[in-house]
């Protein structure tokens, strides 16, 4: 027996104190990012199944339109901002860094609300990456940033014949089972220190990958951690890669992708796990 009260699990509801606080942190961020030069977008809640972005398609929610054809809740939405601004709103606007306010949903009744931003046509990760570590300075949150480049497992997996699904599921004892010496000391390589003198010994194919993380890592303002062989499960993302973590919390993550072949960048903060941040402060 469902009562009138329960509401389905996944879902959100917010009142009082932390209904303030969401409002607060969104305003903040708004503000924030309105300084920068990024004009706020909201998208349909509703998108076309094929033009989703999600490698296991059991996660979108799913109905069928007028004419019967599938749509979904929307799952992500970075790609529904490119799509939209480059193809249906492209003749009114040339602007090409937009944010956004707005949740997704996931199978079978997630809610996970986010503050975005995506940089269209934009190439350099170091901009991105500082805007959202500057994001998080001006809402007060701790955190640390690690940085990795998609096309490293994935030129591994290709060239050595190794599962890509070993990469995506974090399975580092099958690596070191591999017995490959300069792969386990790719495991263990943290910064780009450690790479910049590791880097002879990684196979050449890789070094140019490597050095993009070296680079990045050089040009950004706030001091970031590499990780070598993580491989993100968005299809979408295409080069290098970050998430931002406080406390055991994923509260934001970028990089670089392209979508109707524009390179572009951009960056999602997790809402609920900033305001679980902010209270675990409030309680300490």
């Amino acid at each position: 027996m469902i009562h009138e009260h329960e509401i389905p699990s996944g879902s959100k509801i917010y009142f009082g104190q932390l209904a303030k606080k969401k409002r607060d942190l969104e305003n903040k961020a708004s503000e924030f990012l309105e300084s920068c030069g990024f004009e706020q977008i909201v998208t349909p809640n509703f998108s076309y199944q094929t033009h989703q972005s999600i490698d296991d398609t059991t996660k979108l929610i799913k109905i069928n339109d007028g004419e019967n054809n599938s749509i979904t809740l929307r799952a992500d939405s970075t790609l529904d901002v490119v799509r939209l601004i480059t193809k249906r709103l492209g003749r009114t606007t040339m602007h090409k860094k937009w944010f956004y306010i707005q949740p997704i949903f996931l199978y079978p009744t997630t809610e996970i609300y986010q503050i975005g931003a995506e940089w269209i046509n934009h190439t350099n990760i170091s901009d991105i990456l500082n805007l959202n570590c500057d994001l998080l300075d001006k809402l007060d949150i701790s955190y640390f940033v690690q940085i990795s480049n998609i096309n490293i497992p994935l030129i591994i997996s290709k060239h050595y014949n190794i599962d890509i699904d070993i990469f995506k599921n974090g399975q580092i004892d099958k690596l070191f089972d591999l017995n490959m010496s300069w792969l386990v000391d790719m495991i263990y390589i943290q910064d780009a220190k450690q790479l910049q003198e590791k880097l002879d010994t990684i196979p050449t194919i890789l070094q140019d990958e490597c050095q993009k993380l070296i680079n990045i890592a050089n040009q950004t303002k706030h001091k970031v951690s590499i990780s070598l062989l993580y491989y993100n499960g968005m299809k979408y993302y295409n080069d290098i890669f970050y998430q931002v973590i406080a406390n055991n919390l994923t509260i934001a993550q970028g990089g670089g992708y392209k979508s109707n072949e524009v390179d572009s960048l951009g960056f999602a903060l997790y809402t609920d796990n900033l305001l679980k941040l902010k209270q675990q402060d409030k309680n300490e």
